[in-house]
């Protein structure tokens, strides 16, 4: 397993990978996230794949794209609160929901942290939706743990 920068040629996959995401968060949360939906469109890839500030690493074996991980740069630098930091957030990771099971989200994952780590983070963050225990149990068994909670009261 390789894994490298994304690139225009990835758009494809990266459209099913995205899709497969948006089906597991519709199947946690219909009342928040549509059926078939994607968080992003061809067009925001090709923008997002051109901003360096927010890095798409992919995991292939022999040319195909196994999963993925969307990240954003996040710097904190003179706010009268929070400390001064630097981080990278991870928007969205995921493996191909027929590869899972292989290590891939492991290695995505280490490729991440060690990328953040050479560029000067402190830290890699993520936003994880109540009921996806399986993501819960992986990012706590790869060290991670809460940082704040987001919560609400349906009416």
């Amino acid at each position: 397993m390789n894994i490298r920068f994304a690139g225009l040629e990835d758009i494809p996959a990266l459209l099913r990978l995205l899709e497969q995401v948006g089906q597991v968060h519709h199947q946690i949360r219909p009342d928040l996230f549509r059926a078939g939906a994607r968080k992003y469109d061809r067009g925001a890839l090709e923008t997002l794949l051109k901003d360096e500030n927010r890095p798409i690493f992919v995991a292939e074996d022999g040319g195909r794209v196994l999963g993925y991980a969307f990240c954003i740069y996040q710097q904190v630098e003179q706010d009268p609160v929070l400390a001064d930091r630097k981080s990278l957030y991870v928007d969205d990771l995921c493996v191909d929901e027929h590869c899972r099971g292989q290590g891939i989200a492991t290695g995505l994952y280490d490729h991440v942290c060690g990328y953040a780590r050479a560029r000067g983070c402190q830290a890699v963050t993520l936003n994880l939706w109540w009921g996806n225990e399986p993501a819960r149990q992986f990012y706590e068994s790869r060290g991670m743990r809460p940082q704040k909670m987001g919560m609400e009261y349906l009416l």
